[in-house]
């Protein structure tokens, strides 16, 4: 049964949606989901009383079920998640208390699975959904369909488009959806009811080795089967406390915690989860510690970290997952009490753990747990396990059980140290590998990105290259010619002129990892007295071990990483002598001049803080530098970082988990991870390779050489072309697809124009359009981003609609009000033709940003009628401040008189959207009206507030100093 309500017959030939829809509605039927006519919300109400009654073997009174949906209408979608999976209590007619369920979780077959489509829902607008899937009568999965042809992400922001308008209205029962899936037949997705992700947190189902199942039927069939999407629903979403979103594992998770469920239920032996880094481990093996636990013959689950893996961003991830979960101090008592206890799940370090086995005033406390099942997880196991504490585990917990989880494992190849004069793989700590995800499949699945890697040095084959720089690189052996200043000095300058080009403009920021902390000092002393000379104005900072901090042998503070030391090809440094910690304050001291902080080392903890506190500024962007020997090189995550700088010698785990610190997704820009390398990795790197994916995969790995994105660049040029063969031809169109198929195909050329920028040998001159050209084109996309914020006709729906136009990809945060009064301070001497000439370049910026063009008008009236009775540049800035400020007070009293707003209100309704950058809401905007609208009028004069708020903040406050 397909319920096409209001859809005419002729839309079956015009509307491919149609067919997939009808297809796929049966197709669900078949597999178990029961077919249910619902037009409204009225009607899903209805239907959600029957199921409730049926699910609960219940009858309610009218009476009472108003109490139950009451209760379904409180909250947003993080609360409503939460009401969904507890069970509610309220007062029946007769004054007994009854409690019932809204969804089985612990038999999450035994719920009651329908189908319908076509939902008409109203709120700011009337949006009917595609297909929903309703369990015991609430939807908790919404499809939308697009055509074949047609980008996922049109059906991403088309689900975005129903958050604003429509899923909050009447009961708000959509927000009950915990899984969107979007599909165009060919391809599918499924992510979490989340608002605040991007498009980047859509996710391919797939089966256990990792193949992807895109088409919709096999999707449906493998994802959609009632007792599998109710699994998904209630044993793979996590409710992250800390940021109130859901969020839903991956396949490759699930399959893993599937896996390891079964080991611990059905064995007692070992196991590992080799799952490349960056793609989400701690989620994973959380979620695998959460089930475990349940499970009544396991009498603990110990989560097990490094002491330097637990810093602040890792606590907060933990804590979302369990509340309270994580003892961060260095009191080893704290844990022994928790192990003697029956708190079933703890998280703890790697060195309190071996303190509290190893002293025997804590192990007698403890004795108790010897013959019992004790679950170990260890988070990247390659790193940690090496070492007596392993050995120390098993000696002291007879029936312990470990699981690792580990990026990069251990194997003879690659193994540094050795048990029982055997070397110490992954393998025979673990024994057997219960899935595998490696970087390739990350890297196809677009979870992690690919590495751009380039060689800097006189070996540079290709003529004329901006990557040669004469100095030595293959015949370097000797650490005299390694850390001679010559070398030091290029290799500084050679960072400073590149940086911003590899960060976009510092949209994102760099590390930099050198050899040994002597050569540390010496770089960073360069770049500080070259930033004295003026040379650059990066904010740089540095952080490394030093002996003294590791005096405090029965504490935890193990901060010197020793196991990541064994990684890279250098020995070990022997850097405890007073020295290295004098000058590391006085560096410390540097970055508290910078950020105003008080940090130093004169105690492990000051020292932590301070290592907390950095790792904080990287992620935030407000670091643009840092130096590291081995420290952040393994378990430091940061999207913002996309650039590494490499002055030492890596190989294996050491150099895929050092260049992996790049490779994390943030948006449309960020293409790549930039690897730089003053030394000769070139076969270390095809090594690492091929241990942890295979030879072939050095291809989907590291990015294609600049030649190929040229030709790529070219042929994306010629299908622009056929579109509009020239720029003007964009003004001629007549109909909004032609307008979509421009948009789509400028769209790629960016994406391209955004790779190929990051390379250093890249100039607009290999192109087959000049950069003149290029911003034209440009324009005019701009052109009609603007017309689709601002429709002539409200409420009516339009293709491009949810058309991502990635404007990220064309604004450069250095261009802003700032820097255009910048350089009209550098005209007003100017005279005649150059003047006209620098004025022309100025109203192409203008034009060609996109945060811009909201100024571009009042810009260009402040150049005509202001500029030219200025004196001197110096007078621009106050000039324009004066002339700003009266503009924005006429338009703020033009606002108010045309729609009769009280001002004082609208003055407070504009603050608060500037203070909590919330739109304000339709009942809020009506309040600032002096004179009460008509019922039928209500709608579009709130709309109309709205967008005149939005648009007063956008063009007269945002991107302006002042």
């Amino acid at each position: 049964m397909f319920f096409n309500h209001k859809i005419r017959k002729h839309r079956m030939s015009s509307q491919p949606e149609y067919i997939l829809e009808q297809k796929l509605v049966e197709q669900l039927q078949q597999l178990g989901h029961k077919p249910v006519r619902i037009c409204n919300e009225a009607d899903l109400i209805i239907n959600l009383k029957t199921k409730l009654e049926i699910h609960n073997k219940k009858q309610f009174s009218n009476k009472e079920f108003e109490k139950i949906l009451n209760h379904l209408a409180k909250g947003n979608v993080f609360e409503k998640a939460k009401i969904l999976r507890d069970r509610f209590q309220f007062t029946k007619d007769n004054g007994n208390s009854e409690w019932i369920e809204f969804i089985n979780q612990e038999s999450w077959c035994q719920n009651q699975f329908q189908v319908t489509n076509q939902i008409a829902q109203e709120g700011d607008y009337k949006n009917r959904y595609d297909v929903t899937i309703l369990v015991n009568g609430l939807p908790l999965v919404q499809i939308e369909l697009k055509r074949r042809g047609l980008e996922m992400k049109e059906a991403f922001n088309q689900i975005n488009r129903y958050h604003h308008q429509s899923f909050n209205s009447g009961k708000g029962l959509f927000n009950y959806v915990q899984l969107f899936v979007i599909s165009n037949g060919v391809n599918t997705k499924y992510y979490s009811n989340n608002a605040k992700q991007s498009f980047k947190q859509t996710f391919f189902w797939s089966d256990e080795h990792n193949n992807n199942i895109t088409q919709l039927e096999d999707f449906a069939q493998a994802f959609l089967e009632p007792c599998h999407i109710a699994k998904m629903i209630t044993k793979y979403i996590v409710l992250n406390q800390t940021y109130k979103i859901l969020m839903v594992l991956r396949p490759y998770q699930y399959y893993a915690v599937e896996k390891i469920v079964e080991r611990v239920r059905n064995t007692d032996n070992n196991g590992f989860i080799w799952h490349t880094t960056g793609s989400g481990k701690t989620l994973t093996s959380f979620k695998a510690s959460q089930i475990l636990k349940e499970i009544p013959k396991v009498e603990k689950v110990v989560f097990v970290v490094d002491r330097k893996d637990l810093d602040y961003q890792t606590q907060k991830e933990f804590d979302a997952f369990e509340k309270d979960s994580v003892d961060a101090t260095e009191n080893t008592a704290h844990l022994v009490k928790q192990l003697s206890d029956n708190t079933k799940l703890i998280v703890t370090t790697l060195q309190k753990l071996n303190t509290a086995i190893t002293k025997e005033k804590h192990g007698k406390k403890i004795d108790r747990l010897k013959d019992k099942k004790v679950v170990f997880i260890f988070d990247e196991c390659h790193r940690s396990q090496f070492g007596e504490t392993h050995q120390n585990i098993k000696k002291y917990f007879q029936k312990a059980q470990m699981i690792g989880f580990t990026g990069t494992p251990i194997s003879e190849v690659n193994s540094v140290g050795k048990i029982d004069g055997i070397a110490a793989t992954t393998n025979m700590l673990f024994k057997e590998c219960l899935h595998k995800y490696v970087i390739t499949d990350a890297i196809r699945d677009e979870n992690v990105l690919k590495f751009s890697v380039e060689y800097v040095g006189r070996y540079k084959e290709k003529e004329g290259s901006n990557t040669y720089i004469d100095m030595e690189v293959e015949a370097i052996d000797t650490q005299e010619l390694l850390a001679s200043p010559k070398r030091l000095e290029k290799i500084t300058d050679y960072i400073i002129t590149e940086h911003d080009r590899k960060t976009h403009q510092k949209t994102f920021n760099a590390m930099f990892c050198v050899s040994s902390i002597d050569v540390l000092q010496k770089y960073y002393d360069l770049f500080q007295k070259k930033k004295e000379e003026g040379k650059h104005n990066l904010k740089i900072a540095t952080i490394f071990s030093y002996g003294t901090n590791e005096e405090n042998n029965g504490a935890d503070g193990n901060y010197q990483e020793e196991d990541v030391l064994s990684m890279v090809a250098e020995p070990p440094a022997k850097y405890g002598d007073s020295h290295s910690r004098t000058v590391l304050d006085r560096y410390i001291g540097h970055y508290n001049e910078m950020f105003g902080t008080n940090f130093s080392t004169k105690d492990s903890q000051t020292f932590y803080n301070y290592y907390n506190d950095i790792a904080k500024r990287v992620r935030n962007k407000e670091v643009d530098l840092i130096i590291v020997v081995n420290m952040f090189l393994t378990g430091f995550d940061s999207p913002q970082l996309n650039t590494l700088f490499v002055d030492k010698n890596l190989k294996y785990h050491g150099l895929i988990q050092a260049f992996s610190r790049t490779n994390r997704i943030i948006g449309e820009k960020k293409s790549q991870g930039n690897i730089v390398c003053f030394r000769n990795l070139k076969s270390a790197t095809d090594d690492a390779v091929t241990l942890f994916s295979n030879k072939e995969a050095i291809q989907e790995i590291i990015i294609q050489p600049i030649e190929d994105y040229i030709e790529l660049f070219k042929n994306s040029l010629e299908k622009l072309k056929l579109v509009a063969p020239e720029i003007q031809s964009v003004d001629a169109y007549q109909t909004e697809q032609e307008k979509f198929e421009f948009v789509t195909a400028f769209r790629e050329l960016m994406r391209i124009l955004n790779v190929l920028k990051s390379f250093t040998d890249f100039d607009f001159d290999q192109l087959e359009i000049t950069e003149f050209e290029f911003d034209g084109y440009k324009s005019k996309y701009l052109d009609i981003w603007t017309g689709q914020r601002n429709p002539s006709t409200v409420g009516k729906v339009s293709i491009l609609d949810d058309v991502d136009f990635e404007l990220e990809l064309i604004h450069r945060d250095e261009i802003n009000v700032s820097y255009i009064l910048s350089l009209l301070a550098n005209i007003t001497e100017i005279k005649g033709s150059k003047r006209e000439a620098k004025i022309k370049e100025i109203r192409e910026i203008l034009s060609g940003d996109a945060q811009l063009r909201s100024k571009k008008e009042l810009i260009e009236k402040f150049i005509d009628e202001n500029l030219p009775h200025i004196p001197d540049g110096d007078s621009v800035s106050d000039e324009f401040d004066n002339f700003w400020n009266k503009e924005r007070t006429d338009a703020f009293e033009k606002i108010a008189e045309e729609e009769s707003l009280n001002k004082e209100k609208f003055q407070e309704t504009i603050d608060s959207f500037l203070f909590t950058s919330k739109i304000p809401k339709m009942s809020d905007a009506l309040k600032l009206l002096e004179i009460k609208p008509k019922l039928t009028e209500r709608n579009n004069i709130g709309k109309r507030i709205i967008q005149k708020v939005q648009d007063f903040v956008e063009v007269f406050i945002d991107g302006v100093a002042s």
